[in-house]
């Protein structure tokens, strides 16, 4: 029996990369420069987060691309390779994460969603890697939506494309400005740093059954 102390949610709404999906840019450019402090450069001032986050927002990956190489004409090839070759990007799943993804699917209690902002012409190749994508009751895409976290818009087109309460909905993200523009709708948070941090979490709140710790 729960206590009435524990809030009940009935809807868990998974972020993906570095939640469930090991993505970063810097495997593929590590073997594209040869520092560290290269890679940092180019990530940093050229290729940058907030570059990729528009097409996360649904820019289209050429005219992104066509962007960036007419503005650092000498980095043209290294530009190029960001979507010739993303799927260098990806390391594979967090497995531990997946694990408790698993467990939640199995117990048959809730309702699973992933909240992701990613680019629609990327992910196909992210459905295609890891199966567990499938265990989702539902997954919105930023860049198909052309909206993305934190805009509160976001979280409630999956509010209302699920029917979901927000009230009995809780998300799980490891940017802490995505978990705040989740608040703002009424959607509580965990702030993800590791699996074991999240699996802990979710004892607490009686999602999961406290797991017998051996030492």
């Amino acid at each position: 029996m729960k206590t009435a102390a524990v809030k009940n949610y009935s809807n868990l709404v998974f972020d993906l990369g570095a939640v469930l999906i090991d993505w970063n840019p810097r495997y593929l450019y590590n073997k594209v420069f040869a520092t560290a402090a290269e890679t940092e450069f180019f990530l940093g001032n050229i290729c940058t987060s907030a570059w990729n986050e528009e097409q996360d927002a649904g820019r289209s990956l050429q005219e992104a691309t066509e962007m960036l190489v007419d503005q650092f004409p000498k980095f043209e090839a290294e530009i190029r390779a960001y979507y010739g070759r993303w799927k260098e990007m990806l390391g594979g799943p967090i497995q531990e994460t997946v694990d408790i993804l698993q467990e939640l699917k199995e117990s048959n209690q809730y309702k699973l969603y992933a909240l992701t902002n990613w680019s629609n012409e990327t992910f196909p190749l992210a459905l295609f890697n890891y199966p567990f994508l499938q265990w989702f009751d539902g997954i919105v895409v930023s860049g198909r939506e052309k909206i993305r976290k934190p805009d509160p818009a976001f979280y409630n087109l999956l509010l209302d494309r699920y029917q979901l309460d927000a009230s009995s909905t809780l998300f799980i993200d490891d940017n802490e400005r995505n978990i705040r523009g989740a608040a703002t709708c009424g959607i509580a948070g965990i702030h993800f740093t590791s699996a074991g941090q999240l699996k802990a979490i979710l004892e607490e709140k009686s999602i999961l059954p406290v797991s017998i710790h051996h030492s």
